[in-house]
């Protein structure tokens, strides 16, 4: 029989199962709520993590600001390897240039900025406020797009932003450890080579891991399709951890590893996508919940006017300075310029960064982390309701584009062929064309038509319709020209190819505006 001691540690385990599904289900029915009212949902994460802390409800006293480092970064490797994932690279290979600046001259500008407001209007020490400027100069894709999503935005916007984020983690992450460090600051040269250096290996790093590990996946075929996913993250926190011991940007590799993923049309692609997506929710609601156990909100009370006035140099000074320093070369539009200005809304990075003054035991540590919560809850609450109204008043949510062509690719490994599922959607220009105007490659054919619940074998003749599913069967070497071909008549129709459309959709290869 088990002894007293087991029977213990599976009581504190059940508890510990019980208290987990219960903030897992309110977080999840939370999402629902966040989505109408236009809030992020990390505030609503938040919120829970200090009602069940100790000046809360439920009275728990946590305050490991290590563990909650490690757990912290443990979630934004699978929130940067989902945001990947999720990345287009037809949508940010316009705005690359664009985005890098912001990620590396707009960081500069506005931890320059935002430290010398934090300074001289607040009264904190030069390491304190460059240590709070570099934090909060950090962008969170998640919480941006959680009240934009409802609004199409041109993709110059969408894309700018979402490689803005998933880029300027990586600088912002070794200009707080170079601050928080004991000892004085070497020359800002210094610095600067040891970021280049830090991200040049992350990249490098990132591009090949995510290169070696798409090539893997699309020419072994795994004996379950629910494997693929897994192979994914774990490819994608391979990236991670070679960057981070090879003293590189882990942050950075861990997110084009998982571009490079996300664009290389893997097997059983959406079933991959919607596992990623339901790790990055998870990572989210675990790491903002232990955020909110971290906070005592009896202790806030001195650190909420340095929050506002801190938070409000940064949201009307420092971020449109960024903006405008950055993006101006690049002849963006100034009413891009201006949402992308008020769309830099703080969330998970920089309350996860403001934790590591505190494990280095930098003074006053306790009172950057509460300054930092307090900015980013009080400006999310001001910035993200009013984001829809400005795009709209800017007149950047009017025209939505049509969604993309659905292709999901299963392996038929003993007939040496792929099976793709096609999803027509609305707006395609494959409405209206017959399956034999698609003029598939030789060794590829449509075999299936699932059209409102019914399916059929089409014919040549066959007319396709917006919603139709297709299943169409492909040998490998014709595999890659089949989707081609597919794409092509779902952009430009079935004249596709012969009026110069090549699969792309329109403009974006195009050269001109970022």
């Amino acid at each position: 029989m088990p002894g007293k001691g087991t029977s213990t540690t599976v009581h504190h385990l059940n508890q510990l199962l019980l208290v987990c599904s219960l903030v897992l289900l309110v977080a999840v029915a939370a999402v629902r709520i966040s989505s109408r009212s236009g809030l992020p949902s990390l505030l609503v994460y938040l919120g829970i993590g200090v009602a069940m802390g100790q000046d809360g409800l439920g009275g728990i006293h946590f305050d490991n600001a290590e563990l909650t480092q490690v757990i912290g970064y443990a979630a934004l490797v699978v929130i940067l390897a989902e945001g990947g994932l999720g990345t287009k690279w037809t949508e940010i290979r316009p705005v690359l240039p664009a985005s890098a600046a912001l990620a590396t001259v707009g960081v500069a500008a506005s931890v320059g900025v935002t430290a010398t407001a934090a300074h001289f209007l607040v009264g904190l020490e030069w390491r304190q406020a460059l240590i709070i400027g570099a934090v909060v100069s950090s962008t969170d894709a998640a919480a941006v797009f959680s009240v934009l999503r409802r609004i199409p935005l041109p993709s110059r916007v969408t894309g700018t932003l979402e490689a803005e984020s998933g880029f300027n983690d990586a600088p912002v992450v070794i200009l707080v450890l170079a601050f928080s460090t004991a000892g004085p600051i070497e020359h800002w040269y210094v610095l600067l080579g040891e970021i280049t250096l830090e991200l040049a290996i992350g990249a490098v790093i990132g591009l090949a891991v995510g290169r070696l590990g798409s090539l893997g996946l699309r020419h072994v075929a795994l004996p379950a399709s629910g494997l693929y996913p897994i192979a994914v993250m774990a490819i994608a926190v391979t990236a991670y951890a070679a960057g981070a011991m090879a003293h590189g940007s882990g942050f950075l590799a861990v997110y084009l590893a998982s571009m490079v993923l996300g664009n290389a049309k893997l097997p059983h692609w959406p079933a991959t996508r919607g596992f990623a997506e339901g790790l990055g929710w998870l990572a989210q609601i675990g790491m903002f919940v232990l955020l909110g156990l971290l906070v005592s909100p009896h202790e806030l009370g001195d650190d909420v006017v340095p929050a506002l006035v801190i938070g409000l140099v940064l949201t009307v000074v420092a971020r449109p300075l960024s903006v405008v320093l950055s993006l101006t070369p690049f002849r963006v539009r100034w009413q891009e310029q201006a949402l992308m200005s008020w769309a830099g809304l703080r969330g998970a990075v920089p309350v996860i960064l403001a934790t590591i003054p505190m494990v280095e035991g930098v003074t006053g540590s306790r009172s950057i982390f509460n300054v930092v919560f307090v900015l980013v809850v009080v400006y999310t609450l001001v910035q993200g309701p009013t984001l829809p109204w400005l795009a709209r008043r800017l007149r950047l949510g009017e025209e939505a584009e049509a969604a993309d062509l659905g292709i999901e690719s299963a392996p038929l490994e003993r007939l040496r062929g792929h099976l793709l599922s096609v999803g027509i959607p609305e707006g395609s220009r494959m409405h209206g064309v017959e399956v034999g105007e698609l003029r598939l490659p030789k060794g590829a054919a449509v075999t299936l038509v699932v059209r409102e619940d019914a399916s059929f074998v089409p014919g040549p003749t066959t007319m396709l319709r917006r919603g139709d599913e297709l299943l169409v069967v492909a040998t490998d070497p014709v595999r890659d020209a089949a989707e081609h071909r597919l794409r092509a008549v779902d952009h430009g129709g079935k004249l596709a190819g012969w009026l110069g459309t090549d699969g792309t959709r329109p403009g974006d290869g195009r050269k001109g505006k970022a």
